[in-house]
């Protein structure tokens, strides 16, 4: 696209007139890093409270009668079960048991609210839309913005701006004001830090902006820390860890499955890919998202093949990048579930050499979620 094709979040000015560098992603011209640079800002939010515009993401509002039961039968999460102001992560999936987008889904009493990926966000709206009784309205919330604030003194700002902000746990929502402006919270982020996503109209997003960053913990935080900081929680990026293409039990993110919606349990089922997905439940996949340690310091990109000591091609790199928090490489693969069941020797081929690799068994860094 060129300059002149891509969309701008409520934030455009700002991020310019702080120096931000500029680049197109999901269709809009957004931060990739501020002149901190992107290592400090990786080091910023896991220390003390960074800000990441995300306007780009879809806010979609759903509003009518039997909204849960309606989403219930499009993914394999509970959502009759979800309780007013909670929010949970789901995966709307297709016929062939694939992720057709991950998202944020939020039970706001009168209405639903969807937070959807920026390059999915307009497919998502119109699949939705087609599968969803007429009776149920949608509204994609295109004016407004969206911010995240993110890190160990997240809680200690937002409390300062927002005092019933105190008390939200870990997918807490609630509608508030900050500074005088309102606002619609969620406790939650990409991170794994604590933190919480405001909502906000796009007309007020600026002035929202630079009361947070008028604070002395909080700097703007760029999508280049955003995507180390998500990798070393061991969050996917959809469109890169998964896609259409992969089921959830292959991306190893079956305990995303509600367990009521579980094979077996009292709402088994009755989703798209449901068939699929439950075969996989009990007879496995031919390979699986794992997270693996590198030795040495050597960066292990996306699309490097994961081999065995013979050279057999074993996997694939999803996601692999540099820890600042841990000073050292990252990275997420599909890796031969055989392979993996039998303990192989796993190396990563990167121009001729074999990095040695081992499996890991929980994030690089500890997720610290508020949970109360």
């Amino acid at each position: 696209m060129t300059a002149e094709q891509l969309k701008i979040t409520p934030l455009n000015a700002l991020h310019r007139e702080l120096g931000a560098k500029m680049v197109p992603f999901a269709g809009y011209d957004m931060p990739v890093q501020y002149p901190l640079g992107v290592m400090k800002e990786h080091l910023q939010v896991r220390n003390a409270a960074g800000l990441f515009d995300v306007s780009h993401m879809g806010q979609i509002r759903l509003r009518g009668e039997n909204i849960a039961q309606a989403l219930e039968a499009l993914m394999p999460q509970d959502v009759v079960g979800l309780a007013v102001d909670r929010q949970r992560y789901g995966l709307l999936t297709n016929e062939q048991g694939g992720i057709r987008d991950d998202l944020m889904f939020a039970n706001c009493g009168d209405s639903f609210m969807l937070v959807v990926n920026a390059a999915c966000k307009d497919q998502d709206y119109a699949w939705l839309r087609q599968n969803l009784p007429e009776s149920i309205s949608m509204e994609m919330l295109s004016d407004q913005g969206l911010l995240a604030l993110q890190g160990p003194a997240a809680r200690q700002v937002m409390t300062r701006l927002a005092p019933e902000a105190a008390n939200m746990v870990f997918m807490d929502t609630r509608s508030c004001t900050v500074g005088g402006i309102d606002c619609w919270l969620s406790c939650s982020g990409y991170t794994g830090e604590d933190g919480f996503e405001i909502s906000v109209a796009g007309a007020d997003a600026e002035q929202l902006a630079r009361l947070v960053l008028a604070q002395d913990e909080v700097e703007f935080i760029g999508l280049g820390a955003r995507d180390s900081l998500r990798l070393e929680a061991g969050l996917c990026l959809y469109g890169h860890d998964m896609d259409e293409s992969t089921s959830p039990v292959t991306a190893n993110l079956l305990w995303a499955i509600s367990k009521v919606r579980r094979p077996g349990q009292a709402r088994a089922g009755n989703y798209p890919g449901a068939e699929v997905i439950t075969q996989e439940i009990a007879a496995g996949t031919i390979e699986k998202r794992v997270l693996l340690d590198v030795e040495g310091r050597a960066p292990v990109r996306e699309g490097v093949e994961i081999v065995s000591a013979e050279g057999a091609i074993l996997g694939r790199v999803c996601s692999g990048g540099f820890g600042p928090s841990i000073g050292r490489p990252l990275v997420m693969a599909y890796v031969s579930t055989a392979a993996l069941a039998q303990g192989d020797a796993l190396f990563a081929s990167v121009r001729g050499k074999l990095l040695p690799l081992t499996v890991r068994t929980a994030p690089f860094v500890e997720q610290r979620y508020y949970r109360g």
